[in-house]
């Protein structure tokens, strides 16, 4: 029995990196299971390039420049219902998959969990708040067994 009831939508507004839905349902339900979050709710993923997160991150933020996700909790002030948007950019996987020696497909999923952590009330501004993040993210990328590898040919 699967206490996650939260609908995933899924926009493939990129041809750089293939998106499997499945595989990224996974990712979004292992995020919150981890969490052990029982909201019901929405999360819409946009995969997009360079030029629409820049639009996002200008338009929604106030920022200038690409990133690679960003993550709008929509959700009511004391709700228990979760509503989100996240939006991650293909262009900006597979320039970190050449930085950080990974697969681009591995990138994707990483701003994924990412951007669900963020929605659960995840916070990177401060240093010690980063290694909460990047703690949680790497268990949950070892439970996806998403190669690392560079050179990894993903189906």
């Amino acid at each position: 029995m699967n206490p996650i009831r939260v609908k995933i939508t899924i926009l493939n507004l990129q041809n750089r990196i293939p998106v499997a839905p499945e595989k990224i349902k996974t990712t979004v339900n292992k995020v919150l299971s981890s969490e052990g979050t029982r909201r019901k709710g929405e999360i819409t993923l946009l995969f997009c390039d360079d030029r629409k997160i820049r639009e996002l991150n200008r338009e929604f933020l106030g920022k200038r420049g690409a990133t690679d996700v960003i993550a709008f909790n929509l959700s009511e002030k004391g709700e228990d219902k979760l509503a989100a948007d996240i939006a991650v950019s293909a262009q900006a996987a597979e320039r970190n998959a050449r930085i950080f020696r990974t697969s681009p497909l591995y990138e994707l999923h990483l701003y994924v969990a990412h951007g669900v952590l963020h929605i659960l009330g995840y916070d990177d501004r401060k240093a010690k708040d980063t290694a909460v993040m990047r703690e949680k993210e790497e268990t949950i990328m070892a439970s996806l067994r998403l190669s690392q590898d560079a050179n990894h040919v993903h189906s």
